[in-house]
């Protein structure tokens, strides 16, 4: 489709043939190219919280506790109030524009062409360097098998175990997002039920009922608040799952019903996960031991409490969260290159469809190709608040989006969920997001900077004639 040609899914028409769209109209994903729709509810909030409870318990807590001690229970609560003041918003717009490409789609039509083009690209690589993180936490704990079994590797094997699973995850996704979906949701079950059972052996135990009670250390670091923000601006990289959802909903079965319900559930359950993950992991050791343990922090933890069985649970379930982060995001990143070449701003040859899965088999590769050079790096922390940049400011521009449509009410816009009180939820939405951003490392900041310049100059070069503001 050349770029002059008129946009797949336009505006409707003022004839009277036409009628006026309706919620079960914008939950048919046209265009030339369809996409199947085969993920559910359950699978929705399979990726949400597969996404989330990945980072947040498994690769997070040593980090976030030699940064802010106990107080990073409030830091990871932080994220959570953010995340929701986003997610609100987010689910109105997805459900008067359920479409592959999420937060992209929305901003592409509220605010037009320009604002849309950065933030599709954004969108794209910010999942790129988030998929890189999870893939390196999951090496990690591949690696941690071979510790556990008393084998000697002569190199630190989690950015390698990382890339092979990285390349691995990329092929399955070609076969289609049923097999990914259906994997989903049986890791995130199995994982679910590990973690109750371990969070509430942990929480008893550190309250005194069946060993002795921890004495708690001093709640807020030396440093006070700031370690607090600036770990919550680190930590927010585990709440990326709930946009994810959106990002996939030209796959998502009913969305006027799955997607808000899977987006806000998924923020509220991992969101509670993580304020008790945090209280266990600082009852077994202190803030600045648990930090010595990097990544794998929570298996020391279970060790801990229930020893060699416990370290072992912990393993299982850091490898399948770890598995299920990496899986939900190279899905989603390649929905996004899909998204934004169905729009002309990139290379009609990105959106392609593989004629016998129905998946976008380019889409998947320009998505799993710099994800694999990414984990390479091993950098976890630059990876992490990379992807969480590029995501807030599009959680921001997300919100806009919502108040500016809400003042201009064009017809097509017809949304069958509302966000409550959505002018304020929306405008503390995006002032929350953007100013998280602040707290980041520089390097962060400026990577992430780097890639929104890069993306605006394609879009100069590329697709200036595209007008996307109000095409659906």
């Amino acid at each position: 489709m050349g770029r002059d040609d008129v946009l797949e899914g336009g505006p409707p028409t003022e004839s009277p043939e036409s009628p006026e769209p309706t919620p079960a109209d914008h939950d048919r994903d046209e265009g030339a190219g369809e996409l199947e729709r085969t993920i559910g509810l359950v699978g929705g909030l399979a990726i949400g919280i597969g996404t989330m409870i990945g980072a947040g318990i498994f690769v997070f807590p040593g980090l976030a506790a030699q940064n802010a001690g106990p107080a990073a229970s409030l830091s990871f609560a932080i994220g959570a109030v953010v995340a929701l003041l986003v997610a609100l918003p987010l689910s109105e717009l997805a459900t008067a524009m359920p479409r592959s490409g999420g937060g992209y789609f929305f901003i592409s039509r509220g605010l037009g062409t320009g604002p849309g083009a950065v933030i599709g690209i954004g969108l794209w690589l910010g999942l790129v360097f988030a998929a890189a993180f999870y893939l390196v936490g999951l090496g990690s704990y591949a690696g941690q098998v071979f510790a556990e079994a008393g084998i000697a590797l002569p190199v630190n094997p989690a950015v390698p175990l990382g890339v092979a699973f990285g390349v691995a995850l990329t092929v399955l996704s070609v076969f289609g997002t049923e097999n990914t979906a259906s994997l989903q949701n049986a890791i995130v079950i199995v994982l679910l039920v590990i973690l109750t059972l371990f969070l509430s052996y942990g929480s008893l135990d550190a309250l005194g009922v069946f060993g002795t009670e921890s004495t708690p250390e001093r709640f807020l670091p030396p440093g006070g608040t700031m370690p607090v923000l600036q770990t919550a601006a680190l930590v927010f990289t585990s709440y990326l799952g709930f946009a994810q959802v959106a990002t996939v909903a030209g796959d998502i079965t009913n969305p006027s019903r799955n997607l808000p319900l899977a987006m806000v559930g998924s923020v509220l359950v991992v969101g509670a996960f993580y304020v008790v993950t945090i209280f266990v992991a600082t009852s077994a050791f202190g803030s600045a031991r648990l930090g010595e343990f990097g990544e794998t922090a929570m298996v020391e933890v279970a060790r801990a409490f229930v020893g060699l069985p416990g370290a072992i649970a912990i393993v299982v379930a850091g490898l399948l969260a770890t598995f299920s982060s990496a899986n939900a995001s190279i899905l989603s990143a390649s929905r996004a290159v899909y998204a934004v070449s169905r729009d002309d701003l990139l290379p009609e040859s990105a959106g392609r469809l593989n004629l016998r899965y129905g998946t976008p088999h380019v889409a998947l590769g320009m998505a799993g190709g710099p994800i694999v050079v990414l984990a390479a790096t091993g950098q976890v922390e630059l990876l992490a608040e990379v992807a969480s940049v590029l995501h807030l400011v599009m959680y921001g521009l997300v919100c806009i989006a919502l108040i500016r449509l809400r003042r201009e009410s064009p017809e097509w816009y017809s949304p069958s969920f509302r966000c409550p009180a959505g002018f304020l939820v929306a405008g503390l939405g995006a002032l929350t997001s953007l100013s998280l951003i602040a707290f980041m490392q520089p390097a962060s900041i400026g990577v992430g900077a780097a890639v929104m310049i890069a993306a605006y100059a394609w879009y100069r070069y590329y697709a200036t004639d595209v007008e996307l503001k109000g095409a659906f």
